[in-house]
């Protein structure tokens, strides 16, 4: 597998590193195993989060021999320095390290967020002053929204942004990752299977060659994933005039029902949290099922409050009839929790 230096922080990785998430459900033993597989078959970056259940602690077991010879990537969702400091010392130890390659702000998707971070007791503060210290390495972030992603590449206070990019959600080709090329950060494509909606991993794989310096980090959570992925690495084609057209056909088809989560739609006025609602299918895909609906429960109470005023149509760029859509996603998670006991 290639090396890829992954911008300004000079870190040379493989190029399809490794998401944390679908572990979580997993067995330790066997997520150990999977973990394990992927470091053999030669991919040495690998991305989780301390809210990623016990996704750092298979990890840190995993890798722990080994960790001269990979890169970590964990994530923080607090926004306050004292917790920050907290989340800092939970993901050293669950990994095993004194040092954290990368440490990342997770989903700064709204501005207030990143005022939040960089303000007063932020915690930023908390994370700047772990890398002096040589807790951590490299700060980063990751994001959902275009445009608050570019403010914050733009402070110059970030090493590396983390972004969904797939086939279907390439908006992020024709401005943002521009802007982070420039500024020579690292560049991470989380969702490269647009969180477990594309099926069709070849097709995925082959979009993605086509932008060697970005590093997608797909979900993994078996051994045969990882191989699948790996031979199309091995043994990588370019895309086709028939695969263009499949790809094509597939977003046509998505875009009808597909949430983009670029945050045009909000904010709702009645307060629904409709990206929110609209991901729970590919989170209750990627996720264990209990902490997938704990977390999606505060966004599906909120579908109650739309009144169907046409505000979000209107906003919409893809045309989704997101009303009819998010009543649909609430039906979901009730079938689901009624399921889950």
């Amino acid at each position: 597998m290639k090396s890829i230096r992954l911008g300004k922080t000079e870190l040379n990785i493989s190029e399809l590193g490794f998401g944390g998430i679908p572990i979580i459900p997993l067995g330790f033993d066997e997520s150990v195993s999977i973990v394990n597989h992927c470091f053999e078959q030669g991919i040495t970056f690998f991305d989780t989060a301390n809210m990623y259940g016990d996704s750092e602690k298979k990890i840190g077991s995993a890798l722990e021999k080994v960790r001269d010879k990979v890169i970590y990537a964990t994530k923080t969702l607090t926004r306050d320095a004292q917790n920050a400091n907290k989340h800092i010392a939970y993901s050293l130890d669950n990994l095993k390290t004194n040092t954290i390659d990368i440490y990342q702000f997770h989903n700064i998707s709204k501005e207030s967020d990143l005022e939040q971070i960089l303000g007063p007791s932020g915690a930023y503060e908390a994370v700047n002053a772990a890398k002096k210290e040589g807790k951590i390495k490299f700060i980063g972030f990751s994001s959902h929204d275009i445009p608050t992603a570019i403010k914050a590449c733009e402070t110059g206070l970030f090493t590396t942004i983390q972004f969904p990019f797939n086939f279907i959600e390439n908006q992020p080709a024709d401005n943002l990752f521009k802007i982070a090329k420039d500024l020579d950060m690292g560049i991470i494509a989380m969702k490269p299977l647009g969180g477990g909606l594309l099926e069709r991993a070849d097709l995925c794989f082959k979009f993605l060659q086509q932008y060697p310096e970005i590093i997608p980090i797909p979900g993994i959570q078996s051994i045969e994933e990882v191989d699948e992925i790996i031979d199309l690495y091995r043994n990588r084609q370019p895309l086709s005039k028939t695969d263009q057209k499949e790809i094509e056909t597939i977003q046509n088809e998505l875009g009808k029902h597909f949430c983009h989560r670029c945050g045009y739609c909000v904010p709702c006025d009645e307060g629904v949290k409709i990206p929110e609602v609209m991901s729970f299918r590919s989170m209750a895909k990627r996720m264990d099922l209990p902490i997938a609906l704990a977390i999606a429960g505060p966004n599906m109470e909120s579908v109650d409050n739309c009144t169907e005023c046409g505000d979000c149509l209107d906003k919409c760029p893809y045309s989704l009839q997101i009303p009819e859509l998010i009543r649909e996603h609430q039906a979901y998670f009730k079938s689901m929790t009624e399921k889950n006991g």
